[in-house]
């Protein structure tokens, strides 16, 4: 009789332990890609994310960062369909590269939307369209954790400063490969050309592409653009939202307690990452300074100034109200009016 209690207790016990998703059932090594490298403040809040996961889950969650595009072979547009898949288990990811996939997510790329407003920013990312666009992403098998920041876009050039649209007729001008941003640009007069961030370094240093749009202190600075681009434009046409989200392939596989610890550590770390997209840009000069330092030639252009690419990209725009969502843009147009 007490080898058979003995024998019951055994099997309760073994059937109790692998019905839970224990600790050494975990892979030894989760992914996380980046379109990025290392450095600037995307590719360190990676590093920083990876570092306080493994010591808050005593190494059980062991987040390797594979950057500058490792995983997906050379086409950026393709990450959101790697996480989906279970491929990459987390996503340091630009709301411009995850738009194929999530055609909501261009409500960022909108020209001219957000006119440079962090405060408007803000509000729509916690406010109802935030919430929705989260939804949306969630819908097709990602976890969204939190927003960071690429920032603002900004366009530089080899060739003269730009000032008007008529500046930019003929110029080559290195795109992500989103449709919103081609139409933008073919709308100004330039020749929008689709490649990935590794060619288009390529492409600057040899003369065969002109320019490009990025932000100052995520993209221009960590990679010294002033070496090739002597003209910079500050318009902030659009802005660079950035997701750190989880396959839910791969959220399904940790235990609660773990999710929870995933979930403050991706917020406390994009939090930390949004201030250092920003530094030297909101409330101060310190990044202007820095790019004329560099021996850029920084225009900042006016509100009349700004009108005259408006009025240009207005047809890109209301096309594109129809596949993002009236609604959606509707409601962070008046989000973004309020906080004016």
């Amino acid at each position: 009789m007490k080898r058979l209690l003995l024998t019951a207790l055994s099997l309760s016990l073994l059937v109790a332990w692998t019905a839970l998703p224990a600790a050494a059932q975990y892979k030894p090594e989760f992914k996380n890609s980046l379109v990025v490298g290392p450095a600037g403040p995307w590719g360190e809040a990676a590093a920083k994310f990876a570092d306080l996961l493994k010591e808050r889950t005593q190494g059980r969650i062991n987040v390797k960062n594979y950057f500058a595009g490792q995983l997906f072979a050379g086409k950026q547009t393709n990450e959101f369909t790697l996480l989906n898949q279970g491929v990459a288990d987390f996503a340091l990811g630009s709301t411009i590269n995850w738009s194929p996939q999530v055609k909501e997510l261009n409500l960022f790329a909108m020209p001219f939307l957000f006119g440079g407003s962090y405060k408007g920013l803000d509000a729509v990312e916690s406010g109802e369209p935030g919430q929705k666009l989260f939804k949306l992403v969630e819908a097709k098998g990602v976890i969204p954790l939190a927003w960071g920041e690429n920032g603002f876009r900004q366009i530089t050039n080899s060739k003269r400063p730009v000032r008007k649209p008529e500046d930019l007729d003929g110029l080559k001008v290195r795109v992500v490969g989103s449709p919103i941003f081609i139409d933008t640009f073919r709308a100004l007069g330039a020749n929008p050309i689709n490649m990935n961030w590794g060619d288009a370094q390529t492409a600057f240093q040899q003369g065969t592409v002109d320019g490009q749009e990025n932000p100052v202190v995520s993209v221009i600075f960590p990679y010294k653009l002033w070496t090739v681009h002597k003209n910079i434009s500050l318009w902030s046409y659009a802005i660079d939202p950035l997701i750190l989200g989880v396959s839910k392939i791969t959220w399904d596989s940790l235990t609660p307690a773990d999710r929870e610890i995933v979930k403050k550590t991706a917020l406390e770390v994009m939090d930390w990452q949004k201030k250092g997209a920003r530094a030297g840009l909101e409330g101060s000069t310190e990044a202007v300074e820095t790019l004329k330092k560099n021996g850029m030639e920084v225009v900042t252009l006016s509100a009349a100034e700004l009108a005259a690419f408006r009025a240009k990209t207005k047809p890109v725009y209301d096309k594109w109200v129809a596949e993002v969502g009236a609604d959606l843009v509707k409601a962070a147009e008046a989000i973004v009016a309020r906080t004016k």
